[in-house]
């Protein structure tokens, strides 16, 4: 039913202002379209991510974006030398690399943005000639 149509991630936020100087300043994502004071669209990749005002921002205690990355060492430093302070968690087969967290082929980095809500990084991995995000 869905295959074939795009998704739309929704992030709540309390304060565009605040989320605005975040999302477009710091992780340089760009608008995707005139912002109302509601709600501000931004570009990922052939993605749109949706910032909207909300009484529940950042109570979700699960990731709520995920961005796959070709090396994700670099995009952590990137971040880092933006200020962006990044979360630990212990999981089980898991060891940390500084910031990035392994299991076996498997690399992940969260942070959070300024309402609390989750965001991640992983790793963009080959399979074949196929890339996929595991």
């Amino acid at each position: 039913m869905f295959e074939d149509t795009d998704a739309v991630p929704m992030i709540a936020v309390k304060d565009l202002s605040r989320a605005r100087k975040f999302y477009q300043d710091t992780l340089g994502l760009q608008p995707a379209g005139p912002e109302n004071a509601e709600v501000q669209l931004y570009q990922s990749g052939n993605t749109r991510i949706a910032v909207y005002l909300s009484q529940f921002a950042g109570t979700n205690r699960a990731t709520t974006l995920n961005w796959a990355v070709d090396d994700i060492e670099s995009v952590v430093a990137d971040l880092k030398s933006r200020g962006i302070k990044f979360e630990h968690y212990d999981m089980p087969n898991t060891t940390r690399q500084g910031e990035v967290h392994v299991s076996g082929r498997i690399k992940n980095a969260w942070f959070k943005d300024p309402d609390g809500n989750i965001l991640a990084l992983m790793n963009r991995m080959e399979v074949g000639a196929k890339a996929e995000t595991m």
